[in-house]
């Protein structure tokens, strides 16, 4: 088994000793794989709540997103990420966790909020190779209509944001990792 990497020390500015870090962005932005990697660094363990509402209901999140409105689906995912007690953890959401405004301040009292903006041309690459991925979008919503529909959200809930995109997500995380580790600025 290869060695764990040194852990890195976030500052208490940024992290209390037992706070989150919740990962947001759009599907397909890498917010699971970067988390597990942000764990590794971290030495946390990770929560992906898109995981979570498939235990919730005993299947795929695509079969929960085809079953309900979106709206419905929106209050489902908001009870289970309101319900979520976690310590050290780091936390990576469905990409539909910014419409209720309950859920982020639920994941901001734990911790800082980390964004994953990608491009949406990366994004839809992305998706149209995996086309199964559950997506939380009303009947004749588009992909672009989601991006544009969300980004705003994303960016007012989030405490820090990493441009994201074509780069490994090990990269993504160690820069994650390091704002954590510096105090606040100012």
């Amino acid at each position: 088994m290869p060695a764990r990497p040194c852990p890195y020390f976030p500052h208490a500015d940024k992290l209390p000793e037992t706070g989150c870090v919740s990962i947001i962005g759009m599907a397909a932005a890498g917010k699971t794989t970067i988390g597990r990697e942000l764990a590794i660094l971290l030495d946390f363990p990770q929560l992906d709540t898109d995981h979570l509402l498939e235990a919730t209901y005993g299947t795929r999140l695509q079969n929960i997103t085809s079953a309900l409105s979106k709206e419905d689906f929106l209050d489902v995912e908001s009870l289970v990420v309101g319900r979520l007690i976690a310590r050290r953890a780091v936390i990576s959401t469905g990409g539909s966790v910014v419409y209720r405004a309950s859920s982020m301040a639920h994941l901001a009292s734990l911790g800082p909020v980390i964004y994953i903006d990608v491009p949406l041309p990366i994004i839809a690459e992305r998706i149209l190779r995996k086309p199964d991925r559950g997506l939380a979008v009303n009947p004749g919503q588009t992909l672009e209509d989601l991006f544009r529909e969300r980004e705003p959200l994303y960016k007012s809930f989030a405490t820090h944001t990493i441009r994201g995109g074509e780069g490994q997500a090990r990269t993504y995380a160690s820069a994650i990792a390091d704002w954590l580790s510096c105090p606040w600025s100012g």
